[in-house]
């Protein structure tokens, strides 16, 4: 997975943002936060929606029974920074819940069915995450 993850990164950097594969014409943003555990500082490509100024990710990982790393690196460390196109944010990550997180989850499925799909194939209850801009 971090070669693919790399490869998509290069990739977004060298076209501001425009990636082919199954993400062509996909909201994408890099998204770069410091590890819960090392405090490595890593990047990884996400999908996201917008409510109102706020940047939407879901913490998906194709319905995989565990979270991503990602996620766990953003509850330990909210402070981050995302990419779109050649603009680079910097972010505060927050975890909504209850009827929160159901809106925001329902609102990107709507746009992005695959979610709701990966919400099938796993137990557990996928987080949704909400990124503003500090900056």
């Amino acid at each position: 997975m971090n070669d693919f993850n790399q490869q998509i990164i290069s990739e977004f950097r060298a076209n501001q943002g425009k990636v082919g594969g199954q993400f062509q014409g996909a909201t994408l943003l890099l998204l770069t936060a410091k590890g819960a555990k090392s405090g490595k500082v890593t990047t990884f490509p996400v999908v996201y929606t917008r409510d109102g100024d706020r940047f939407v990710v879901i913490a998906s990982k194709g319905g995989a029974p565990t979270n991503p790393a990602w996620f766990h690196n953003l509850r330990a460390n909210p402070e981050a920074t995302a990419e779109m196109g050649s603009e680079k944010l910097s972010v505060r990550a927050s975890i909504p819940e209850g009827s929160e997180r159901d809106r925001l989850f329902d609102q990107m499925a709507a746009v992005l069915p695959g979610f709701a799909e990966y919400q099938k194939n796993t137990t557990r209850r996928i987080p949704v995450v909400v990124l503003e801009r500090t900056d």
